[in-house]
């Protein structure tokens, strides 16, 4: 069936409000805390100079709920695309549910928590699936071992890769995220004014030029959305 539609291509720009489904938290549960420290204490390079054993504690918490958890229904939908496009989803999510929902072409804009990697080569990484970092963990270069996820105040992974896909796709599916994080979210402004563009989420400020919005749970939308292309 793939074959057929072999030239169509579809871009999926997911954030934690999918995730959620899934009974992971976002940023912005809690008021912006974690045991009482803000989240620039735990995920900034600040934070890790300050208190490298509190970020690591922080990030191993995150990573055992990740790997424990599992995709739901948007996941599994956004995965059986792939049986018919050529889809690309760019991730704002430090989770890997989309690849275990079964896509296979994942970017992972603010990194991935199965991966720890060297404090002073990020390209020195690690695979660690759902094994804590420990504090004295060091990598081949004699470097202490850190989440490989984006802090605030560092770079997002791969912003010209993911405009380039963005602008050659056919279809852009945004779910579970509000757009209110740059420069991830200046990604929509780059899609093809003739591609049919989607927006899922619970609730929106601003819904993007062109785009259609559907307000609601992924797990409920997407499903739905995914049969009516596949047909």
């Amino acid at each position: 069936m793939k074959s057929e539609m072999s030239g169509a291509k579809i871009v999926v720009l997911s954030g934690s409000g999918i995730s959620a489904e899934s009974g992971l938290p976002t940023f912005r549960d809690a008021n912006g805390l974690w045991r009482n420290y803000r989240w620039e204490e735990v995920a900034s390079p600040e934070g890790w100079k300050k208190n490298p054993g509190l970020v690591l504690e922080f990030y191993n918490e995150r990573r055992e709920k990740a790997w424990n958890a599992t995709p739901n229904a948007a996941h599994i939908a956004i995965g059986k695309l792939e049986k018919y496009y050529d889809v690309v989803v760019i991730t704002q999510n430090v989770d890997e549910l989309h690849e275990r929902g079964g896509s296979t072409n994942v970017i992972h804009v603010h990194g991935n928590l199965a991966f720890a990697r060297s404090t002073i080569n990020p390209s020195l990484r690690y695979r660690i699936e759902g094994n804590p970092i420990i504090l004295g963990q060091t990598g081949e270069d004699g470097s202490q071992l850190r989440p490989d996820v984006v802090w605030f105040g560092e770079e997002v992974m791969d912003l010209e890769e993911c405009r380039f896909h963005v602008a050659g796709a056919n279809k852009v599916l945004v779910v579970g995220t509000s757009l209110a994080v740059y420069p991830v979210a200046s990604l929509v402004h780059f899609a093809n004014p003739e591609a049919e563009k989607v927006l899922v989420a619970l609730q929106m400020d601003t819904i993007p030029f062109g785009f259609t919005f559907f307000q609601g749970p992924a797990s409920v939308i997407v499903p739905t959305l995914v049969e009516r292309w596949i047909k």
